[in-house]
């Protein structure tokens, strides 16, 4: 049984809309928005492609599950979590007892299409990005699927009409 708590937390792949649609989302509901990524390169003094660079992705993935331990506990909090975040079971089990998942579904070419420009995504830097957000995806698509309280499919909508339908189902889902 889920202990909702009331923090909201984004998942999805790199590029799914967590970040943009967490601000706009913290913003209509009046709460605390928090970019999990943002989090650890303020907290390290690095960005995050300097981390996998000197610690490797293991590295980099035990500072976010630190991070995200002591993130959850803010209250009123709206979470973008990075794209692997749910890649670590015990990150799973503290999204799913600490407050609402929302997955934030997008296609690969959607995906490829706003992430094709960003340096900052040292998952992305290979000579075929497209080919590793597919990898990525199909990898970590059913976990986003099984965590998911909610899923929403962010491709051709706008951030605001996004938020909207958001929140719109969360009333719904306080009302069940």
């Amino acid at each position: 049984m889920k202990n909702q708590s009331n923090g909201l937390f984004l998942i999805g792949m790199p590029g799914s809309g967590k970040s943009t649609i967490g601000k706009g989302l913290a913003k209509a509901l009046g709460r605390v928005f928090v970019d999990l990524d943002h989090e650890i390169e303020a907290r390290c003094g690095v960005a995050i492609p300097v981390i996998f660079e000197i610690e490797g992705e293991q590295g980099f993935r035990k500072r976010e599950s630190q991070v995200l331990q002591e993130v959850v506990k803010q209250d009123d909090l709206v979470l973008a979590t990075g794209g692997g975040a749910v890649l670590a079971p015990q990150n799973r089990e503290i999204l799913s007892q600490q407050g609402r998942v929302i997955y934030l579904k997008a296609s690969v070419d959607e995906l490829h299409r706003r992430t094709s420009r960003d340096r900052n995504r040292p998952l992305l830097a290979t000579n075929d990005p497209k080919a590793r957000l597919q990898e990525l995806f199909e990898q970590r698509s059913p976990i986003y699927e099984y965590l998911a309280d909610m899923v929403v499919e962010t491709g051709s909508a706008s951030v605001p009409m996004v938020v909207q339908q958001i929140v719109t189902r969360l009333r719904e889902m306080e009302d069940k």
